[in-house]
């Protein structure tokens, strides 16, 4: 087996599922191997329990901005009865499948910007520009103990980010999907209030019928943006709305008319949709469902940065390039649910999605995760190439 087969799938074995993620574990397990490396380690936490690894590899113009290689340790919970092989165990099988919980998600991209490193190492190379790989706590429940706080702090701004490499999606089609923007999360309450009373009677204004109102529009513009979806084909999933009713509180009793009734929603706005005015047509739905309807805020992101994809631009123009000469075909998108490269772009720095996974299922958070041997090997080649050009964008304006 191919030694960097075998260091993926001894990080897949430890165990980083929520809620009790074993982030220690993973941690020694990437500064032994960053040490191995020759790559300078520095350990930020970022609050308690919760740690950011820093691996450096130190350019040769250290006054020059960095490239950030970003990955999270953690990975989501499993229904164990829905998986062929235990998720833990990182079994290949006789097709070079490895099925383990953050083979896709992305304990993969950890272990081949690694193992790109070792090669150009291996080969003498060295870059002008320093590389920063960094492995982030929380990303799987909301980064907000993770990347949300780091990006606050001296020892990220310490790093002098350029630009910055995260998680992409796996493709199932020749193409590679390339994520430039994310959508922005809002998770909205709504709450009903109405009359109360005895569970045999026609008591008139009550929570529940506002509720019903409330969630006829919600859904009708869910449905209205899944129409507009499916009869485009030129859109994806990242140019639309999504919102679903995700949760439904309310009642005491089967015999008792409830004062209060609530509704929760998980809405994903692009970054082409004018959010303010967004906010008022979901005033105008609760409005006009009655009197005593209000709604509040439980996520509202409302950062809409995208990083440039023009040909101008010099960071594009040398992960473009590099595409190109391997003949890479690329598939640009507005990533269509929410990763880190959201708070690295809130703070003003350009930051691609990528993973490198094309003919492969999507199956991030889904049972039987898996990725091919092969395709994971491939992607090693694909960072090995990309690394020295983002490592030597020539100096930028802005740094003399």
């Amino acid at each position: 087996e191919d030694p960097s087969v075998t260091l993926f799938r001894e990080y897949l074995r430890i165990d980083t599922v929520h809620p009790k993620p074993d982030y220690d574990a993973a941690v020694r397990f990437l500064e032994r191997v960053g040490t191995d490396l020759g790559l300078a380690c520095q350990k930020v936490e970022v609050c308690q329990g919760y740690v950011v690894l820093i691996l450096t590899w130190q350019g040769t113009n250290p006054r020059l901005r960095s490239v950030l290689l970003n990955s999270h340790t953690d990975v989501v919970p499993v229904f164990e009865e829905h998986w062929t092989y235990p998720p833990f165990e990182a079994v290949k099988d006789s097709q070079g499948n490895i099925y383990a919980r953050g083979a896709q998600d992305m304990k993969c991209v950890s272990i081949q910007y690694l193992e790109a490193i070792r090669r150009l190492k291996a080969e003498g190379k060295s870059f002008a520009r320093t590389i920063h790989l960094t492995f982030v706590p929380d990303e799987e429940v909301g980064g907000h103990k993770g990347m949300e706080m780091f990006v606050q702090r001296p020892e990220f701004r310490a790093l002098n980010v350029g630009f910055a490499l995260d998680e992409g999606l796996a493709s199932p089609s020749d193409t590679f999907s390339v994520f430039y923007g994310e959508k922005s999360p809002w998770w909205i309450k709504v709450k009903c209030m109405g009359s109360p009373g005895h569970g045999s009677r026609f008591i008139s204004n009550t929570a529940a019928e506002k509720l019903h109102k409330v969630i006829n529009s919600f859904l009708a513009f869910r449905e209205s943006e899944k129409q507009r979806l499916k009869s485009n084909s030129s859109l994806t999933l990242g140019d639309v709305t999504s919102l679903n009713m995700t949760m439904l509180e309310g009642g005491v009793s089967f015999n008792v008319v409830p004062s209060e009734m609530a509704a929760s929603f998980d809405i994903r706005i692009p970054p082409t949709v004018d959010l303010k005015a967004f906010e008022e047509q979901v005033a105008a739905w609760c409005q006009g469902a009655g009197d005593g309807v209000t709604y509040e805020f439980h996520q509202k992101c409302m950062d809409q940065h995208v990083t440039s994809t023009e040909e101008s631009d010099p960071w594009w123009k040398a992960f473009s390039g590099v595409c190109r000469d391997m003949k890479l075909q690329l598939k640009l998108e507005i990533f269509p649910a929410a990763t880190d490269s959201r708070y690295i772009r809130a703070v003003r720095h350009p930051a691609i999605g990528f993973s490198p996974m094309n003919r492969t299922p999507v199956l991030l958070h889904d049972h039987n995760e898996f990725l091919n041997e092969q395709v994971f090997l491939r992607g090693i080649d694909i960072y090995a190439r990309l690394l020295p050009a983002l490592a030597s964008v020539p100096p930028l304006p802005a740094e003399g």
